[in-house]
């Protein structure tokens, strides 16, 4: 039986939200055990203040950066300087960032070339640079992941949450042509492709994740886009045909 995958967390608070760190740990379960955790940043100042309590009940380990110059980010070097550190001493299999500056993206690039997976986990405010080069990465505000976070949303609420925004699907050129581009990967001879040859295809290639599109599956997603048909053989294996190409051979 293989050993579960070993982690490395590390969060840039001056980058992340104290209250989605149950949300990036509970994440990170499914993965295997974060046997490293450790939060950057000034802790004296109070920005920082609603991480306090968060570090103690989580076991997360505070990094003190000061602010010794004005603009400059000693609390990114440091966090580079101890991952890759931590890469090279330590038997880790992943690596986790938790911010939404792209300061991190030679770190990512440069762990990736290592063999290593690489997980991070920000607000949409993180440049795509930073995000396109993980091997997954994960939005705060999504409403699957907040869904099973925040008992206050209730059922029916993510449910018309998703409705309004199927609507906005089709529109999305870039996340079209991403599907369309996997479909024609991987797709047997008479135009059908199979979900799960689509998903590794898309996983190797992109930090894409259907839940950041408010979908927990990438069967789900498919199915609430118009300009896809589906079915299923064998009672459960899916198969994707794109509906435009279809109609040009036919």
């Amino acid at each position: 039986m293989k050993d579960k995958e070993k982690i490395a967390l590390f969060i840039d608070a001056d980058n992340a939200p104290a209250g989605k760190i149950d949300t990036v740990l509970s994440e990170l379960a499914k993965l295997g055990v974060v046997t490293i955790r450790k939060a950057y940043g000034n802790w004296k100042s109070p920005r920082l203040k609603s991480w306090e309590d968060m570090l103690h009940e989580y076991a997360i380990q505070p990094i003190q950066q000061f602010d010794l110059t004005k603009g400059k980010n000693a609390t990114d070097m440091a966090l580079i300087i101890d991952a890759m550190d931590i890469l090279y001493t330590k038997d880790i299999d992943v690596i986790c960032l938790v911010s939404s500056d792209c300061d991190f993206t030679p770190l990512v690039t440069r762990t990736l070339a290592d063999g290593k997976l690489v997980i991070g986990f920000g607000e949409r405010k993180a440049p795509l640079a930073f995000v396109n080069s993980c091997s997954k990465f994960l939005y705060f505000d999504h409403e699957i992941i907040n869904a099973e976070t925040e008992e206050v949303q209730g059922i029916e609420e993510i449910k018309i949450t998703s409705k309004k925004q199927v609507k906005t699907l089709n529109r999305d050129t870039k996340l079209i042509n991403l599907l369309r581009q996997a479909i024609d990967a991987v797709e047997s001879d008479d135009g059908w492709s199979m979900l799960g040859h689509i998903g590794t295809h898309i996983s190797n290639h992109t930090s894409f994740d259907p839940r950041n599109h408010g979908y927990k599956k990438l069967g789900d997603l498919f199915s609430a886009i118009d300009l896809f048909e589906m079915k299923k053989t064998h009672g459960s294996v899916l198969w994707i045909r794109d509906k435009k190409k279809a109609n040009r051979q036919n």
